[in-house]
């Protein structure tokens, strides 16, 4: 099928980032009924509004970001990028004990309000979810880049779907590359798409498998791939009977900051998850680890290509879904 695509450039620069992210989307197996600027016409400000909710709620919680970020990739690869994780009600995915720790919905039903009034029953859920993550990231310092929108909210959301279809953070390589293959995803947009926990935060018991707890409650370090420093700042931060809230950064280093200093802690072994520790460990991604802590711009051009493919990831579009 033939795609006509006509480019107008505010400024050279912007041009320039336009074009190659339009490249990227054709050059790609995405869905054809998303396009960039979808809603141009029918709701020309539905993007700025959603920065602008983003912007406004990251400046009072710089958490904000991180929970944005992880609200997408949680719905993304359950059901695809339908926007099914922000239905309530017993057995729905949200339900699920895997994503009651999920946040950021504040920031999707107030940016969803606003478009109502200006634009009812036009701008999707699912668009609201996807704009608002890679909105998210540049709030934090990440790269700025159109993606395509279009999408339709999915009217199916279950709770027995969500397991299966979630990287839990005790993965083994082989089985985090069989999780992303099965949504299309590369051994590339997997290490990309994990530089993700360079913001955000973890609670106590996404990584207490690393390590063990003696007779008289104290923690030792079980996973040799761990830093001895870092692994005493967390048993510090999280020692054993600590609450179930209890949480601590991702990154480290650059908390709040979207930046390459993710890689840079996994070549210093301080990966949080187990599934971040094998990155470097594996022969098959460490090379990439490492040209991403040596180039933070060589790691924000795999984040454009690799985001684009994130938010198109089992898409619905015209009556495949509905505007929630």
């Amino acid at each position: 099928m033939e795609m006509k695509i006509t480019v107008s450039c505010p400024t050279p620069n912007r041009c320039t980032l336009l074009i190659l992210v339009l490249f990227s989307f054709a050059a790609s197996p995405l869905h054809a009924s998303l396009s960039i600027n979808f809603y141009a016409s029918s709701c020309p400000t539905a993007e700025l509004i959603v920065s602008n909710m983003v912007r406004s709620a990251s400046s009072s919680d710089p958490t904000i970001p991180g929970k944005l970020l992880r609200l997408l990739f949680h719905d993304c690869f359950v059901e695809g990028c339908d926007a099914s994780v922000l239905l309530q009600g017993n057995g729905t995915e949200r339900s699920d004990p895997a994503n009651t720790s999920l946040g950021g919905f504040s920031v999707i039903d107030s940016a969803k309000r606003v478009l109502e009034i200006f634009c009812p029953e036009t701008v999707s859920c699912a668009d609201i979810v996807a704009l608002a993550a890679r909105d998210a990231v540049v709030t934090a310092g990440g790269p700025a880049f159109e993606i395509p929108t279009g999408r339709r909210d999915g009217r199916i959301s279950d709770a027995a779907n969500v397991r299966s279809n979630i990287v839990d953070t005790s993965f083994t390589m082989i089985e985090m590359i069989r999780l992303f293959n099965s949504k299309g995803l590369s051994l590339d947009d997997l290490v990309t798409l994990s530089g993700a926990h360079t913001i955000g935060v973890a609670h106590c018991n996404a990584f207490s498998d690393r390590f063990q707890m003696d007779s008289k409650g104290n923690l030792t370090l079980i996973d040799t791939s761990l830093d001895n420093t870092y692994a005493k700042e967390l048993m510090k931060k999280c020692p054993s009977g600590s609450s179930a809230s209890k949480t601590v950064n991702n990154d480290p280093e650059t908390s709040f900051a979207f930046d390459n200093q993710y890689y840079i802690n996994l070549l210093g072994h301080k990966g949080l998850f187990q599934s971040d520790s094998v990155l470097v460990e594996d022969e098959r991604t460490s090379a990439r680890v490492e040209a991403f802590a040596n180039d933070q711009e060589t790691f924000f051009q795999s984040w454009r290509d690799s985001f684009l493919k994130l938010t198109t990831i089992g898409v619905k579009t015209d009556d495949e879904g509905e505007i929630r």
